[in-house]
């Protein structure tokens, strides 16, 4: 999708005026980029780190209706939610997928199983079907069989769905790509540029990868949207807009599946404060979360789970499966997300509302808050609130896919399993025939255990604008997540299929993988000597 010399093509038309300048390559910007090349716009975005780095590859991966926003009495957007997970998961598949859900009831809970029975009678008419069924503590523990017996009393099926949530916004910008949208990685906003009345119309931008550090240039718009998340007020203070975001983290723990087998994910009550806490399968592992906690640090690219959290959730899994014993050395990885919602000052972190919000102050549109699952509505109300300055806009309409078609004429190789078939044309859409024509004939095995097959990694280094390894491990191709030790363990196979394709010589290729393999052990992975 992205040519070799694709910085440089882009580059060369900044000194032309943009409709839109989107700050931002996470879903929600990902999201508007892909609107504003439907609606004929001149769009560009930019990321100051690579695309997805932020919330948007470190949520739940799920595409849910937000069944847990009913008890806050948030019905919109849990309405809003299920319309649209229904949507992604007919135009997605492949990509989004159905999934079944456990809601498990114990002896204790705060909230009686009848409210849970309400809540998923409203869930399901929001949905316009009837998907969730009760069941009794022997029907449910037959269901999952890991579950504790002494505790359980019942519980619900239900269904969501997931994804890969980087790849879902990678998709996106590709899209947008394909139809005249413009998007780059690692160019950073340094300041806005303001008419004389104080009104933003552009930014100054620094170029931050290896090869071009410090080149600079100068961004106009007519509109210009912070899409940024949980750094949209560090953005709205160079413009002297007050904070009115609260930081929130949320992280997980990853086990390898012959761990923790589930088929289906698993929700229930944590024991210690009755907060929903859920395990689920995810491309071959089996993720537990989420926290949600107060940042209370600088924010930083790749924040980190703490020892609390990690001692938080082990206290859950271990309450809901004991007879798995699982303990620090289980973990194969973590992650931690932060997530932004405006600061209302509860003083319960999962009170606080996560529908969006769109602040117009002096000429910089910021869209914040909200939720995976509906970026798509974020993204036409923040054109919405613009359109004014855009007259010659073509309308927008609700009728349009949310993804492209992929192609229906694609040659798979035979041994592909059908799943895998399926995969390959939701994680990539149109780009699946050149994917598979760029790959060489041993590469449509699978690496390692995972889903993801060599032929990925190598139209990843050659197409999909990976700057550093870590975009290519833990974002393009979730091996950092999916492998024992970040994929350490196989970097030399990777290397012979990635290192031509980056065009990295030796000396860069030593010093991205002792950069990877440090942020890997200091952001995504807890020892089991923490818990001594």
């Amino acid at each position: 999708m992205w040519e070799k010399n694709y910085r440089e093509q882009i580059w060369a038309q900044f000194s032309q005026e943009w409709d839109i300048l989107i700050i931002g390559g996470g879903i929600t910007g990902a999201g508007i980029l892909r609107e504003a090349t439907r609606m004929g716009l001149r769009a560009l975005l930019l990321e100051a780190q690579d695309f997805a780095s932020g919330a948007s590859s470190r949520s739940s991966k799920l595409v849910h209706g937000g069944f847990r926003y009913l008890r806050n009495g948030q019905i919109r957007l849990t309405y809003e939610s299920v319309r649209e997970r229904e949507r992604l998961l007919k135009e997605g598949r492949g990509l989004v997928n159905k999934l079944g859900f456990l809601l498990v009831n114990f002896h204790g809970d705060a909230i009686p199983a009848w409210i849970f029975g309400a809540g998923l009678t409203l869930y399901d008419l929001l949905a316009f079907q009837w998907g969730h069924r009760r069941y009794d503590a022997y029907d449910i523990h037959d269901l999952c069989p890991l579950l504790t017996e002494e505790e359980l009393i019942g519980g619900f099926r239900y269904f969501d769905a997931q994804t890969d949530d980087a790849r879902l916004t990678l998709r996106l910008i590709q899209e947008a790509v394909r139809d005249g949208g413009a998007a780059m990685n690692y160019t950073r906003i340094s300041q806005f540029l303001t008419t004389r009345s104080g009104e933003v119309r552009g930014a100054a931008v620094e170029d931050v990868t290896p090869e071009h550090i410090g080149r600079s240039a100068e961004v106009k718009a007519k509109v210009v949207i912070n899409a940024s998340g949980a750094w949209a007020d560090d953005l709205r203070a160079h413009i002297g807009c007050r904070p009115r975001l609260r930081r929130l983290r949320g992280s997980h723990l990853i086990f390898p599946s012959t761990r923790l087998p589930l088929t289906r994910s698993v929700s229930f009550l944590h024991p210690s404060d009755q907060r929903p806490v859920f395990a689920f399968p995810w491309e071959g592992v089996t993720l537990l979360g989420t926290t949600d906690v107060d940042l209370g640090e600088p924010m930083r690219t790749d924040p980190a789970i703490s020892q609390a959290e990690t001692e938080y959730l082990l206290q859950a899994v271990q309450y809901a499966f004991p007879c798995q014993e699982l303990n620090y050395h289980d973990i194969q990885a973590t992650f931690a997300g932060v997530r932004p919602v405006v600061n209302t000052g509860k003083s319960d972190p999962s009170k606080e509302s996560r529908e969006h919000v769109l602040w117009h102050e002096n000429g910089l549109l910021t869209i914040t808050g909200g939720k995976l699952t509906t970026f798509r509505l974020m993204a036409r109300d923040a054109l919405h609130r613009v359109r004014r300055y855009l007259p010659e806009t073509k309308p927008s309409t609700r009728n349009h896919r949310v993804l492209d078609e992929p192609p229906v004429d694609v040659y798979l190789p035979e041994h592909l399993t059908p799943v895998a078939r399926v995969r390959l044309l939701g994680r990539y859409g149109r780009d699946a025939l050149d994917l598979l024509t760029a790959a060489q004939q041993d590469e449509f095995t699978s690496v390692a255990n995972t889903p993801a097959l060599w032929a990925e990694l190598r139209w990843a280094a050659r197409a999909e604008a990976v700057v550093h390894l870590d975009d290519l491990l833990l974002r393009r191709v979730r091996l950092g997540l999916l492998l024992p030790r970040g994929g350490m363990d196989c970097m030399e196979s990777i290397r012979r299929v990635v290192q031509p394709e980056l065009g990295w010589d030796n000396a860069r290729w030593e010093i991205e993988v002792k950069t990877y393999a440090n942020l890997w052990n200091q952001c995504y992975y807890i020892s089991p000597l923490i818990s001594s």
